[in-house]
C-alpha cells in the first residue's frame, strides 16, 4: 500500500531552489534512510510532508489525501533533531501524553496508549522524572513515545542519533530495527542508516540521485564523494 506520493516538487526559500519537480512514492512498511549534505533538503522535505511550508509546485499525498498548509495530520509523526524543541511540559509523563489528549481521546484509551508506548520505548521508569533532567538518550526515546502514542503511519526521524552516547545509540538502533512502522531517517549516521533501512535515497541539488539498496548506493565510492558524503567504514572493504 502506497502511504506517500510526492509529485513534481519545486520549493525555493529567497534565492536558493531547495527542491525542483522531485518526485517520491513511498509504501507501507519501507525503512528509508534519506542521505545529503547539509543544505541539501533534508529537513525541508520533512516540513513540506508534515504540510508546514507553501510549496511553489507539486502535490504531497498521504494515503491519497492531499496535505494542505496549516492543516494537523496525526497519520505523521515527526521527530526532531533536538528532544529539547520537542519536550517542553514540566514531567515525562505529562510531554508523552500531550499529542494524545489533543486528539480528543478519553482517559482510558489515553492509559490504554501509554501503557503500549511506555512498554514499546522502554521508558516506564522515566514516567515521572522531570523532562529537563533527563539524558540526551533518554529525552530522545521519549520523544519517541510522545509521537508513538498518536500511532501514526508514517514517522519522520530527523537525526535521530544526534549527540547520543554509544550506550544510547545502540539502543535507539535496536528500537528502529525492531519497529513496524514506515519510517523515513534523515541522518549522517550512515552506519545506522545501513543497519536500519530497506532503501536509500539521496538528495542533492534539490534532486533525488540516488535510490535504491542501501548497502549499493552508499558503497558506491564516487556517488558518495560526488554528493559530499563518505563511504561507512564497514563498507569499505569491499571497495
Amino acid at each position: 500500500m502506497m502511504v506517500l506520493s510526492i509529485s513534481d516538487l519545486h520549493f525555493q526559500y529567497n534565492d536558493k531552489v531547495v527542491f525542483e519537480d522531485l518526485s517520491l512514492e513511498i509504501y507501507e512498511g519501507e525503512k528509508i534512510g534519506l542521505l545529503g549534505a547539509n543544505g541539501s533538503g533534508k529537513t525541508t522535505l520533512f516540513l513540506s510532508i508534515c504540510g508546514l511550508l507553501t510549496l511553489d509546485k507539486g502535490n504531497i499525498f498521504l494515503f491519497n489525501k492531499k496535505i494542505e498548509k496549516g492543516m494537523f495530520y496525526p497519520e505523521i509523526g515527526l521527530i526532531f533533531q533536538n528532544p529539547d524543541d520537542q519536550l517542553f511540559c514540566l514531567k515525562v509523563r505529562d510531554d508523552i501524553i500531550f499529542g494524545a489528549e489533543n486528539l480528543s481521546l478519553s482517559s482510558e484509551e489515553i492509559e490504554e496508549r501509554l501503557k503500549d508506548v511506555l512498554s514499546t520505548t522502554g521508558v516506564e521508569h522515566l514516567l515521572n522524572r522531570f523532562s529537563h533532567e533527563l539524558s540526551g538518550g533518554e529525552k530522545c526515546m521519549v520523544a519517541i513515545a510522545s509521537v508513538l502514542i498518536m500511532e501514526p503511519k508514517l514517522i519522520l526521524y530527523d537525526e535521530p542519533s544526534a549527540n547520543l552516547d554509544l550506550r544510547a545509540r545502540r539502543r535507539l538502533i535496536n528500537f528502529l530495527k525492531s519497529s513496524e512502522q514506515t519510517m523515513i531517517i534523515a541522518s549522517h549516521d550512515l552506519e545506522l542508516i545501513r543497519e536500519v533501512c530497506d532503501r536509500t535515497i539521496v538528495l542533492s541539488q534539490g534532486k533525488i540521485v540516488a535510490d535504491g539498496d542501501p548497502i549499493t548506493i552508499m558503497g558506491d565510492r564516487a556517488l558518495m564523494e560526488e554528493n559530499c558524503l563518505e563511504v561507512p567504514v564497514s563498507l569499505r572493504a569491499n571497495l
